[in-house]
């Protein structure tokens, strides 16, 4: 049986992952995450403990990190700190996070011989205007535009040069922007979500006509799936799922599913360096893989993701007030 250590595990998307690999396959899992603000114990709850380990630490720890890599087949490595507006605020957790501790990551699986799959953002390549019919495709060139997306490309980069220089067996991703269960309430589509429960009008920056290329969690993590099984070391998967809307159609479509009015929304002030829009060209990955998203239309997508945070509320609801508290003193 495959033996997976998955760092950052118990945030969003590494918690996802790890309840997908347990759905779908025999593997079996070590998650390893520090539990900062966007790391939640709660999001592992009922997984199968014969074939989940939870070890709380960071990666920024070498020694730890060096005898838990030992003892895995495979790391795949999310850990990562991953809000924008945070890295405008204090961009040093980032830089210490996403690059020096994907530098210890590196170290450890090049000193053991594992296997590496490194999760990263398309916002490494910066944004598209809004009228080009362009994509990001694994030969655009880098062109972050934020702290968070500096940090990303920094240890995108490391990874390559660790492959070239000394033949780590890694390959990489890059993913458009993830929904679904789990997601801290900071993030959009969940926070406008949480916002129409609590009969609050959801807040949407500026005109609402940034485009973002959206992805269902679930389909993210069977796509990593397929990486890890079949990806050639050293080559850079980009992930997504034709999900094209820009936030105003998102938060119409939110409150159209939640029974409320399209237009009861607030338009506030926009955020700084907002990218203008990100669009994936996944073909490769479906072409080479045979990789195929589940949830081709986001309605359903979306439709599921305000199910879970209906029904789970006791999960999000001791980080709501905090957090509206800091955007309303963002005036956002």
């Amino acid at each position: 049986m495959t033996t997976l250590l998955v760092t950052g595990g118990a945030g969003f998307i590494g918690s996802n992952f790890a309840r997908w690999v347990l759905d779908h396959t025999d593997a079996g899992v070590t998650v390893l995450d520090a539990l900062t603000y966007a790391g939640n114990r709660a999001n592992l709850d009922g997984l199968d403990p014969a074939r989940l380990n939870f070890v709380h630490g960071s990666i920024a720890d070498p020694a730890l990190l060096d005898d838990l890599v030992a003892d895995h087949d495979v790391v795949v490595h999310f850990a990562a700190e991953s809000h924008n507006d945070n890295s405008l605020d204090g961009p040093a957790i980032f830089v210490e996070t996403n690059i020096v501790g994907t530098y210890h990551v590196l170290q450890a699986v090049r000193q053991h011989g594992k296997r590496l799959h490194h999760i990263s953002t398309d916002e490494v390549y910066g944004d598209l205007e809004l009228d080009d019919p362009a994509k990001f495709t694994r030969t655009t060139p880098y062109n972050p535009s934020s702290p968070y997306s500096a940090s990303k490309a920094a240890s995108d980069h490391l990874v390559r040069a660790w492959v070239r220089s000394f033949g780590v067996q890694a390959t990489l991703s890059n993913c458009s922007n993830n929904y679904g269960p789990r997601q801290h309430i900071e993030k959009f589509i969940p926070r406008q979500i949480t916002n129409v429960i609590d009969g609050i009008r959801p807040k949407l920056y500026g005109a609402g006509l940034n485009v973002r290329d959206w992805i269902h969690v679930d389909d993210h993590n069977s796509a990593l799936w397929r990486i890890i099984e079949a990806g050639r070391i050293g080559e850079t998967y980009l992930i997504g799922a034709d999900g094209e809307k820009n936030n105003r159609e998102i938060v119409e479509l939110i409150l159209e599913l939640m029974g409320q009015p399209t237009d009861a929304y607030d338009h506030v002030n926009d955020r700084a360096g907002h990218d203008l829009r990100y669009a994936i060209d996944a073909a490769p990955l479906r072409d080479e893989l045979a990789w195929s998203p589940q949830y081709s239309d986001i309605v359903d997508g979306l439709r599921s993701t305000i199910d879970w945070y209906r029904t789970n509320e006791d999960w999000w609801r001791g980080a709501k007030q905090a957090t509206e508290a800091k955007y309303a003193a963002k005036g956002q």
